[in-house]
Parts: C-alpha cells; structure tokens; sequence
C-alpha cells in the first residue's frame, strides 16, 4: 500500500475578492493556517478591517492525520454560510487553510438559497486567486546518543541527506530530524539498529 504524504494548502494569503449578489457585498479571503490562534489572529484582523459588516462568516481545516474543522454561520440561517464555504476547502481538496466570508447586507433579502450560493461562491473565488501548492507530511524524530558516538549519526545524516531541525550538542546529544513520511520507516531502522544510539518520534 503506497503511503500517502502529501497535501495541498495555500502558499500565502490570497487577496482580497469581491462577489456581489442584489446589492448585499461578500468578500472574501483564504488564508494558510496551522494552529487554532493563527484562525482567531487572522478573523481579529478581518473584524478590525470590516467594522461595519454585519456577518463574518467562516470555515477553517487544519491537520494532515488528524483533521479538525469548523464551520461558522456567524448569525446568518443555519448551515447557509459556513458548511457551503467548508464544501470548498473539500472540493479544492487543501487542509491548514481558513476561508472567511465577510458579509455587508445590501438591504434586500437572498433567502437560505442566494445565500448558500453567494458563500459558496466567494469562498470559492477565493480559493481560485489562490497559490495553491503540495507540501509533504514529515515525520520528526529526535535521535539521541552521547557526544563520542556523533561521527556515527552525522555520518548516516549525511548520507541520507536528511533535514537537521534542531540540535543540543552537550554530554548527551539529541538531534531532531525531519524526513518525508514514506521514507521515514528505514531511517528509524538505521537509528535503532546502532548501538548506543536512541531514537523516537517527536510529539
């Protein structure tokens, strides 16, 4: 079975789009997000930016194996903002990724109908004037050992080419090492087959 390792979310914010629907405004913004703070950061700055617009509707994914979502109707219909933005994160297929919806009320009423399909359609813009790009799933691990075996570990992280994250070099060393998922099995092997040598995978 082939290891899936990759997935797809946003290379930065996109601009700002505007998508108009009898008279009420809808912009929208896609932004690359990875924690829950960055999600709250982001919609702060929207509520500042629109302090007059009456909905800040949104729907945010974030994980590559464990996925978290949540969509967001911010006072409009029940499900008629929220899950039909979070349609489009499925239907565009990206994860760490918000899509918000700022509505102003043009004074005439679309309906549960026109608003589905005006969410839907500014989240979507949105995600079009997007860079989309594919990111692989990394698996990090921390390798331990004491200060004569270094040769040894550098050796093999020299040629694995392996990404060196973070190092502590005192009497105990530890290095953390980041590799592509699908790789990452027969690394760990090598590590834990050395003598002295610890290695586990960083939580």
């Amino acid at each position: 079975m082939e290891i899936r390792d990759t997935y797809k979310t946003l290379a930065f914010p996109s601009e700002e789009i505007l998508f108009k629907e009898k008279s009420s405004k809808f912009f929208g913004y896609a932004f690359p997000v990875s924690t829950e703070t960055e999600i709250k950061e982001n919609l702060e700055l929207l509520r500042k930016l629109h302090s007059a617009a009456r909905h800040f509707c949104y729907a945010w994914q974030i994980g590559t194996e464990k996925i978290k979502f949540r969509a967001n109707d911010d006072g409009e219909p029940s499900n008629s903002a929220g899950m039909p933005i979070y349609g489009q994160i499925q239907s565009f297929e990206i994860t760490n990724v918000l899509i918000v919806v700022v509505r102003y009320f043009g004074g005439v009423k679309l309906g549960v109908g026109g608003l589905i399909s005006a969410y839907r359609t500014a989240a979507q813009i949105a995600l079009e004037v997007s860079e989309i790009i594919e990111k692989t799933i990394d698996i990090h691990y921390l390798v331990t050992f004491d200060y004569k075996n270094m040769n040894k570990v550098m050796r093999v992280i020299k040629e694995k080419n392996l990404n060196i994250v973070g190092q502590k070099m005192e009497e105990n060393c530890e290095i953390e090492i980041s590799i592509r998922k699908k790789n990452a099995e027969p690394i760990f092997e090598i590590f834990n087959s050395m003598f002295e040598i610890g290695i586990k995978i960083k939580e």
